[in-house]
């Protein structure tokens, strides 16, 4: 089938690649001229701008935008409904918020022009593993598109499902993100622990690398891992601070809402808030509390 990729960062151009080796027609725009003059060495066809889209895809047209949640989805979003005609289909790879999905849907409707939110997991290795797709929208949407959504699958029968109306798949991306928040802080606390008991010198690369192999806790997250601290065991070229890209927010939000704990996840979330303060005040002020109730010494700056 024919595609239209719009904003082609490191996930979106291997999506691209992946596409086109398996046969699909890839026109593909990316903001940035100098990544736009590589598109014809791998094998897609560059445009110029959104508009070039109408002109370069056969109708119905399906155009697939991977760019950052917010107002850049926004934007582009507004300028392809703009050219773009009744029958044609938006995809929304990004990670946007669902509530924005839904509405997005519900406005290009009156133009007749479908809204597919797709949550994509896989990142940088989808090239070579495939990714994992959730999508809402209608099911006539859905079926148009369904070429590329199992190519980019790791197989044609896994890794794909339609899961619901328009929101559906960026709300089951928001979830998936959340967990991932949870999975990922525990392996951090494991490890440091592993780290902290110097009376066994334990190697936790290696420890890593033997729970990758029948344990009931290994996973992909266990490989990558591993691979980081094959690379760098003391983690010695990293600083402490982890961004959040607004999933684990919105999850926990969402449990609030909706009056479901979430205790692992938040408190995951909230971790990854206090990794970024250099001199917390409120560890300051827990050690100032004990020295005053209990006469607790404090290490004081010099």
């Amino acid at each position: 089938m024919e595609i239209g990729l719009v904003g082609l960062g490191r996930m979106g151009g291997n999506m691209a690649m992946r596409l086109h080796e398996n046969g699909h027609h890839v026109v593909a725009y990316d903001r940035d001229p100098d990544a736009r003059s590589s598109f014809g060495d791998r094998g897609l066809i560059p445009v110029a701008s959104v508009e070039e889209f109408a002109s370069q895809l056969q109708q119905p047209r399906a155009v697939w935008i991977m760019v950052p949640s917010g107002a850049p989805t926004e934007a582009t979003v507004a300028a392809l409904a703009g050219v773009l005609d009744a029958g044609d289909v938006i995809i929304d790879g990004g990670n946007s918020n669902y509530k924005d999905s839904i509405r997005r849907g519900h406005d290009l409707q009156s133009r007749g022009i479908h809204f597919i939110d797709a949550g994509v997991s896989g990142g940088v290795w989808g090239l070579t593993e495939g990714y994992c797709i959730m999508v809402g929208g209608s099911e006539e949407a859905v079926a148009h598109v369904e070429p590329a959504f199992r190519t980019l699958a790791p197989s044609t029968e896994d890794g794909y499902s339609h899961v619901g109306p328009s929101g559906a798949g960026h709300f089951t991306k928001m979830v998936h993100n959340g967990i991932e928040y949870g999975m990922m802080q525990a392996y951090a606390e494991g490890f440091e622990l592993l780290q902290a008991k110097e009376q066994f010198g334990l190697d936790v690369a290696q420890i890593a690398e033997i729970w990758r192999h029948g344990s009931v806790i290994r996973s992909w997250l266990l490989d990558l891992t591993a691979t980081a601290l094959e690379e760098d065991p003391g983690l010695e070229s990293i600083e402490p601070w982890v961004e959040d890209s607004g999933e684990g927010r919105w999850t926990v939000e969402e449990s609030i809402e909706l009056a479901v704990p979430l205790p692992v996840i938040s408190i995951a979330l909230q971790a990854r808030f206090r990794s970024r303060q250099e001199n917390p005040f409120g560890f300051k002020l827990l050690a100032a509390m004990r020295n005053q109730f209990g006469g607790h010494a404090v290490r004081r700056r010099t």
